[in-house]
């Protein structure tokens, strides 16, 4: 069961379509990538090649 994270000041904007857009912070507050492309990953998820960008 994943962990429920409480929303924060900054953890989100609305974009110009009224869309939630979750930020770097909130993503690395969750602590995994979900692997879906977000705007910010700050994992490095590529969806070309579904793979996460390590660094070294």
């Amino acid at each position: 069961m994943k962990k429920i994270i409480p929303i924060e000041e900054g953890d989100y904007y609305l974009t110009p379509e009224g869309y939630r857009c979750f930020t770097e912070q909130y993503l690395l507050k969750r602590g995994y990538c979900c692997e879906s492309g977000c705007r910010h990953c700050p994992y490095g998820f590529n969806t070309k090649t579904n793979r996460i960008k390590h660094s070294k």
